[in-house]
């Protein structure tokens, strides 16, 4: 009998399990790594971005995503949109072609892949017969044209990628009928391109690397026209009318058939690409990428634009991976209204309708790398006034922004309005805090602040790089946010906590600073001082090493609106904080280093405790992460010189040289080891009462090390009506020890239900309950090896969870989270949620430190992005999965953010439903097989009404 009771609880905890559990990948924020090519559907209105790891990704109106990843691990070398279809091409450098399509399901939209082909050449001939380097997607939307290597052309049939091999174009049949006095008739080179006659889609011209383009009529499979460029060739366009033709050249020169002209001279570096859009009522607008002048500016990325008398070279941050112009009005072929540029490390969208051409802020696809992150903080439910004040701030400083709406406005988001408005904040290397609305699938920037105007730095405040020089010739203008370079590494953010309730923000970095700054809707101008805290408490027979601290401006500066820091507090040394908490409704602010720790009140500006964890001789603790950095990088050089000297002496005495050079590393490394790190502090806690059974109500503060030690201190507050008078005191009280002395890397206090605490001022805003402060409270103790409960207020052991004897995992990131049934709205468990070097994801249990559920969730290799993983107070995680990129996972069953969006095939109206005539040989039969594929992709009956054209 109570082996089935146990076995019923048993399931009945699994069940629950589910409604409570479930873990999902659910959404990339940021810009694609490494971006590899760009296309277009006007029809559709979705841009495609491929990257050279293989993934397809692809973009409408804001909250419109899909992403798909090719089996292949290669990379996407060429996207291209079939015409008013829901189909896609992939072309990847591995030479296959992939057919993606957006198949409804459930009402939704995914997207899929539904076909894949590689072009086979005759036997024996060589792998350039085959080789693909140009696409054309036909717009009849039932053919694709495959340029290669070899100079052929070939014709296949789409969706299901068959060869029409009696409609190939060769290169014999091209070259037998180019003019004999064409210089480059014994070698074409490859297919450089190819374009279709806007106005008669049975014209292509073939454009060869060598410079000939050949007009081509796909009916009569015949050449029509022949046009010979001696010039390396880069790019074709037709013009809209059909009447002329634009080449663009390696030597910096672009043709219009028959007029050329170098724009800028000098020998210019090769325009490759060029395009030419009408206007109802004026000249066309003409866009092109390269041509700078080579010797002066020959390493700019720079795409001209030229309409009327407005000429401008637009500077972009990176390499230039593609562009394309999106025209406005219902069928799209109205005047260009934005330009579309995707470089290497960012999307820049110019309005074209908008004097100045100014730049649209994007809502998606934001370069969060902009500079490198170092940190980030997670904060849920912003209460409204908090949350409008820093949009607030943030419009100020987005005024040089187009007002124009976001241009890609393809699908439908279907997905609900988020449940609560919550920031990610993530700090920067030069010294900037960035804050993010994460509340949905679109990772918005909402507000900038920098703190370098704080110290004395290299970076001129007058500097603008958006202002090009009177007269300046190409016409520059800057453009982009990318900016990798940081005028001083000391800035670095590494620790940030903001307090949502009371606009509080505290700011850590590198070289020992924490500001603390208020929320202000108004600028303003004063002066920062510095409180200096001597974390050495005197000690002598030290020597810092490393670098120096930052100087304060000690004159008056001007903040904007927004957040602006009111103290500053400089440990000596100026060590990297490694550890920061804020409690607001108390003024203070803990934080560490790697040489001890302090308590600071913010209100006073008073030190309330400091306290010095270092021996005299870890001298190694002395010498800062940057000095260390230069210093290994110089052993190193000296040691592989000492080894490449030394090589015939190893070769007489057999020494293997990989072993010795192996030695040098492990020497070199192990001046990082944990030696110094296991002084540093990890976690602080403020407890806000129930110490000891004497003084129930006495606050206190916890603080654990790297060395697995927790500190506790007994906080005398005065009263409210006295506290701007009253000094806040400190007093040691207890000192826990971990026997195995693994890092303490979280510390969480459980209230008499076995509820974790509120925040401080939850309560207060009735956001929160009042904790039960009668009932047996616990300690939970997070190390990196295990979970350990001590009950308060005696601090003795009760249970134990170790989690490296299971399975040799250590706990690298900790954080607690509220998990809500999916099927009760009133029920729902508090627990810990828990990442390890393994890049598994555990949830524990509170009270009772029992493992619930694990998954995987980023690669054991994946270093970084395990020491990127922040958690949300209600189940949800970000991790960088690269420089560039946040993955958001859930673990929760009731808190999903994912894309929900619709996708449907476009319907064409009026004189835009005239199909365009086909080619010859394009078959009615194709047709009908097309809409029956169509039929099986899609749901139901209705689903596929819609599809006919």
């Amino acid at each position: 009998m109570k082996r089935f009771r146990r076995h019923g609880q048993e399931s009945q905890r699994d069940r629950l399990k589910q409604e409570l559990f479930q873990f999902n990948k659910t959404v990339e924020h940021g810009f694609p790594h490494q971006p590899s090519a760009l296309g277009y559907s006007p029809s559709l209105q979705l841009l495609a971005i491929g990257t050279r790891s293989g993934a397809i990704k692809l973009y409408g109106a804001p909250g419109v995503e899909f992403m798909g990843l090719h089996d292949e691990n290669a990379a996407v070398t060429q996207v291209h949109f079939l015409p008013h279809q829901v189909e896609l091409v992939t072309l990847l450098d591995d030479n296959s072609l992939h057919m993606w399509t957006l198949k409804a399901h459930k009402g939704l939209s995914e997207l899929l892949e539904i076909g894949r082909f590689t072009l086979t050449g005759p036997p024996g001939a060589p792998p350039s017969v085959t080789r693909v380097t140009a696409v054309l997607a036909h717009s009849s939307g039932e053919l694709l044209l495959l340029g290669t290597e070899g100079g052929h052309v070939f014709i296949v049939e789409v969706p299901g990628f068959r060869e029409l091999e009696e409609r190939n174009i060769s290169l014999d049949q091209v070259a037998s009928s180019v003019p004999d006095d064409y210089i480059g008739r014994r070698n074409l080179e490859h297919v450089e391109t190819l374009q279709e006659n806007p106005v008669d889609p049975n014209q292509v011209v073939i454009g060869y690397g060598r410079g000939l383009m050949v007009i081509w009529n796909l009916e009569k499979q015949q050449a029509i026209q022949h046009i010979p460029a001696t010039q390396q060739l880069e790019s074709m366009w037709w013009t809209e009318d059909g009447g002329h033709l634009l080449s663009s050249h390696s030597d910096g020169s672009y043709c219009r058939w028959m007029k050329s002209d170098i724009p800028y001279g000098e020998e210019p570096t090769a325009i490759s690409k060029i395009i030419q859009l009408p206007t109802e009522k004026g000249p066309p607008f003409l866009l092109f990428s390269g041509g700078m002048p080579r010797a002066s500016y020959g390493d700019r990325h720079c795409i001209t634009v030229i309409h009327s008398k407005t000429h401008v070279a637009l500077d972009f941050t990176s390499r230039i991976i593609d562009f394309f112009a999106i025209r406005g009005g219902p069928q799209h072929t109205g005047d260009p209204s934005a330009l579309v540029v995707l470089v290497e490390e960012e999307l820049v969208v110019i309005d074209l309708q908008t004097e100045g051409w100014p730049v649209i802020q994007t809502p998606y696809l934001v370069p969060l790398h902009s500079s490198a992150i170092t940190c980030s903080h997670h904060v849920s439910a912003i209460p409204l006034k908090l949350w409008e004040r820093v949009l607030a701030a943030g419009d100020l400083q987005s005024k040089h922004y187009s007002k124009e709406p976001w241009p890609i406005t393809g699908g439908q988001n279907l997905a609900p309005d988020p449940p609560q408005r919550d920031l990610l904040l993530t700090g920067h290397e030069d010294g900037t805090v960035r804050f993010w609305d994460a509340s949905g699938v679109c990772l918005c920037p909402m507000y900038k602040l920098s703190t370098s105007g704080v110290f004395h730095t290299d970076a001129d405040p007058n500097d603008n790089m958006n202002q090009g020089t009177e007269g300046e010739w190409p016409p520059f203008r800057k453009v982009g946010c990318f900016d990798p370079y940081s005028d001083d590494p000391r800035l670095g953010v590494q620790k940030i906590h903001l307090c949502k309730y009371s606009g509080y923000l505290a700011v850590a970095g590198t070289a020992g600073q924490i500001l603390m700054l208020e929320l202000n809707d108004e600028a303003a101008e004063h002066t920062v001082e510095a409180k200096v805290v001597d974390l050495l408490q005197g000690q002598e027979g030290f020597r810092w090493k490393g670098h120096t601290q930052l100087d304060v401006r000690e004159e008056p500066v001007l903040f904007p609106p927004g957040f602006q820091p009111f103290t500053l507090v400089q440990c000596q040394p100026p060590a990297v904080v490694t550890a920061l908490t804020l409690h607001s409704e108390w003024k203070l602010v803990a934080f560490g280093t790697s040489h001890g720790f302090g308590l600071y009140d913010y209100q006073q500006w008073n030190n309330v405790l400091v306290k010095c964890t270092l021996n005299p001789s870890d001298q190694l603790a002395m010498e800062g992460p940057l000095s260390r950095v230069k210093s290994i990088k110089k052993s190193l050089r000296q040691s592989f010189r000492r080894i490449r000297r030394s090589r015939v002496s190893l070769r007489k005495h057999h020494v293997n040289n990989a072993a010795k050079v192996g030695s040098i590393l492990s020497a070199h490394l192990a001046v990082l080891s944990p030696k110094v790190d296991r002084l540093l502090f990890k976690s602080f806690y403020f407890l806000p009462a129930l110490f000891s059974p004497s003084s129930h109500n006495t606050p206190s503060l916890w603080a654990g090390t790297n060395g697995g030690c927790v500190f506790a201190y007994m906080l005398r507050l005065p009263a409210a009506e006295r506290r701007t008078d009253e000094l806040v005191t400190a007093q040691p009280a207890k000192e826990i020890q971990l026997m195995h002395r693994a890092p303490v890397v979280g510390i969480v206090v459980l209230d008499g239900h076995g509820a974790p605490l509120p925040e401080p001022l939850e309560v207060a805003h009735d956001l929160a309950r009042s904790p039960d402060m009668q009932g047996s409270h616990h300690l939970v103790v997070i190390s990196e090896e295990q979970f350990k409960v001590f009950t308060l207020p005696k601090v003795s052991a009760k249970m134990k969870l170790k989690l490296t004897a299971v399975d040799g995992s250590r706990v690298r990131r900790v954080g607690v989270a509220w998990f809500g049934s999916s099927r009760s709205e009133d029920y729902g468990e508090s627990g810990l949620v828990v990442l390890t070097n393994q890049g598994d994801v555990h949830v524990v249990s509170l009270p009772t430190v029992k493992m619930q559920v694990h998954y995987p969730c980023v690669r054991r290799e994946d270093v970084s992005g395990i020491a990127s993983c922040v958690f949300t107070k209600h189940g949800q995680g970000f991790y960088l999965i690269s420089p560039s990129e946040f993955e958001r996972f859930s673990l929760s069953a009731r808190y999903l953010v994912e894309p929900r969006c619709l996708v449907e095939v476009p319907f064409r109206t009026g004189s835009a439903t005239q199909r365009r005539p086909q080619p010859d040989g394009v078959s009615s039969a194709h047709s009908a097989a097309r809409r029956v594929m169509e039929h099986a992709l899609l749901n139901d009956e209705s689903e596929y009404r819609e599809t006919e054209l």
